[in-house]
């Protein structure tokens, strides 16, 4: 089987790439988790079954957050707001919408301090996930860079140049990660 030849480059510029993606989810994952205050990231992405697919809420309906604790939400098409309301009771995020007119209002009521540690206890299992990932990039890159060095692609002392760039990335991504977690923390415990 022959090795596709590679440079240290390209290796650690997919890398970079995939830990980037890798840093990004976790965001997205944790903009979904409540903090006790409203944010239109809990529900923008919830699915909703109308005009025969599914399409997101962000995509039916224009969401705001009038006061810190209230969530409305304004359906372009009048015909989606019974939708839009079943959709966020299947989400089962803990959410009752409220049809008031033309709007659905979600009003978010105080966290207890076992619901925060719950929360707490979820974005950190999210992060390990992430930093799972993130060492799993790693290694697969080591892996490409001995292929490479075995194939007579890069000398030796690239391999191990590549191998300190590779360790100062999955550093750098790791601390990102634990610094977006101290924030979310941070944030769900404040009452």
């Amino acid at each position: 089987m022959a090795t596709d030849a590679k440079s240290v480059d390209d290796i650690l510029l997919e890398a970079e790439d995939k830990m980037l993606k890798t840093e990004h989810f976790f965001q997205n994952e944790l903009a979904g988790v409540r903090t006790g205050k409203a944010s239109p990231a809990l529900v923008e992405n919830l699915p909703v079954e109308v005009y025969d697919s599914h399409m997101r809420i962000r995509e039916l309906a224009g969401i705001t957050a009038p006061e810190p604790r209230t969530l409305a939400i304004q359906p372009w098409d009048a015909a989606t707001i019974h939708p839009i309301e079943k959709a966020i009771q299947k989400a089962n995020i803990g959410l009752n919408p409220s049809i008031q007119g033309k709007v659905i209002r979600i009003f978010f009521p105080e966290l207890s301090q076992e619901r925060r540690a719950e929360y707490v206890k979820m974005v950190k299992t999210m992060a390990e996930n992430a930093r799972v990932a993130i060492r799993h990039v790693r290694r697969d890159s080591m892996e490409d860079l001995k292929k490479q060095k075995t194939a007579g692609h890069i000398p030796e002392d690239d391999e191990k140049t590549g191998e300190k760039e590779l360790q100062k990335l999955h550093d750098q991504y790791i601390a990102k990660v634990d610094e977006h977690l101290g924030h979310k923390e941070k944030e769900i415990m404040t009452v």
